[in-house]
């Protein structure tokens, strides 16, 4: 079973993207900032973490640069989610590390032609 990191300072959208990724036969561990989610990956490398852009604390940006620097840190698919549809935001995730973009609000469809584009799971 695949594992993913959700870290989000929103408890909803947490909540949201487990329901959605155990659906998906993910295994689900859960970060409120940046900070614990890298502290979470130098515990235990997931296959995938979906992190939110702008947090409290660290926010997805300098925790993908952080993630990449860690041993086995390249390791993990890194989608960085916001709610803020600029390409300038989406190439700071890119350049930062991450694999892809994801806009919130998102739904099970979104999540799952993302997770499949950067090869987690396979098309259903």
């Amino acid at each position: 079973m695949k594992t993913c990191l959700v870290a989000d300072d929103s408890p909803v959208i947490r909540k949201v993207a487990r329901r959605i990724l155990e659906g998906l036969d993910f295994r689900v561990e859960e970060a409120e900032d940046g900070q614990q989610a890298l502290a979470a990956c130098q515990r235990s490398m997931p296959d995938a973490v979906l992190i939110d852009g702008f947090m409290p604390v660290m926010d997805g940006f300098d925790f993908c640069k952080a993630l990449r620097r860690t041993p086995g840190g390249g390791v993990p698919k890194v989608l960085v989610w916001n709610t803020e549809n600029e390409v300038a935001v989406m190439a700071r995730a890119i350049h930062a590390g991450a694999d892809d973009v994801l806009l919130k609000p998102f739904d099970r469809a979104q999540m799952t032609n993302k997770l499949t584009e950067v090869g987690l799971i396979q098309a259903r």
